[in-house]
């Protein structure tokens, strides 16, 4: 992984809400955008934002069924954001 894909990373977990839609997602494997907003405590338009923010980073993944935009966390992370995960 290249210096600056590890900076796009730490910026990525430099945000509250973001670790925190990790964990919630690290848990429940698998959630609906309102159902990671309602746990976090933040608007759907916020959420969505930074789900968006995560899936352009790799960080999670996105699938649509219906009108419900469903996010897990991606199978194919970095070593570098899998060591970032074993201390969240």
């Amino acid at each position: 992984m290249t210096t600056r894909e590890l900076e796009r990373i730490f910026k990525v977990f430099g945000n509250r809400r973001r670790i925190a839609i990790v964990v919630y997602l690290r848990k429940r494997k698998e959630a609906t955008v309102g159902d990671v907003a309602e746990h976090i405590s933040l608007s759907f338009k916020a959420t969505s934002k930074h789900l968006i923010i995560l899936a352009n980073a790799g960080v999670v993944e996105s699938e649509q069924r219906s009108l419900q935009m469903f996010y897990k966390i991606s199978k194919d992370l970095p070593r570098e954001v899998r060591t970032i995960f074993s201390i969240l």
